[in-house]
C-alpha cells in the first residue's frame, strides 16, 4: 500500500502554544506536541515533521521566511503543510509564493491554541491534508475555518477573528 508523503514545516504560532504554569503565560512550544496528537490518526499519510522555527508569527521576519523557502526547496517532496501563526501568515505565504513555483504549499494555523481548543487546529490541519490528496495545481494556499484557497483569496478578518473568502 502506498502512502501519501507530506512534509510538515512547524514554525510555531498559536497552534502550538501551551500554558506555562511557572510564568502563567501561553508560550510557543518548541516541540510538535499538537501535531503529533493529530497525525497519530492519519494512517494513510507518511509525515515528515520539521520543527524549524518556534515563534509567534508577530516575531517572524524575512530571515525566518527564507528558512521556510530553503527547507521547501531542499526537500525532494512536492507537498507541504506549514504550521504558522495567523497574524503574519499572509506575509509568509506571499514571500514563499514569490520564491517557490514548483510545489504545493498550504499554510495553516489556529486562532486558539490546540491545547485549549482541539477542534479548530485539527479542522484546519485535516483540511490541508485532504486538499493535498486531491488533484490541485502547484501554488501557495491557506487552510482555515472550512476553506482552502489561494493565499490571496482567504483573508483574516481581524474584527471577527475569522478567515473569510475575499
Amino acid at each position: 500500500m502506498t502512502k501519501s508523503k507530506i512534509v510538515v514545516i512547524n514554525t510555531g504560532g498559536t497552534f502550538n502554544k501551551i500554558y506555562n504554569p511557572l510564568t502563567g503565560e501561553l508560550e510557543v512550544s518548541k516541540e510538535s506536541l499538537a501535531l503529533q496528537e493529530i497525525i497519530q490518526y492519519s494512517y494513510n499519510i507518511d509525515f515528515e515533521v520539521l520543527n524549524i522555527i518556534s515563534k509567534d508569527s508577530l516575531d517572524m521576519d524575512d530571515f525566518d521566511r527564507e528558512k521556510i523557502v530553503t527547507t521547501i526547496k531542499e526537500s525532494k517532496n512536492d507537498h507541504f503543510i506549514v504550521i504558522h501563526g495567523t497574524d503574519t501568515m499572509h506575509l509568509s505565504a506571499k514571500y514563499v509564493d514569490e520564491k517557490v513555483k514548483d510545489k504545493t504549499i498550504i499554510f495553516t494555523g489556529a486562532m486558539l491554541p490546540m491545547s485549549i481548543n482541539k477542534v479548530e487546529a485539527t479542522l484546519n490541519f485535516a483540511q490541508a491534508i485532504g486538499f493535498l490528496n486531491s488533484t490541485i495545481k502547484n501554488g501557495v494556499y491557506v487552510s482555515m475555518h472550512g476553506s482552502v484557497k489561494n493565499y490571496k483569496n482567504l483573508i483574516k478578518n481581524r474584527e471577527l477573528g475569522q478567515f473569510l473568502n475575499s
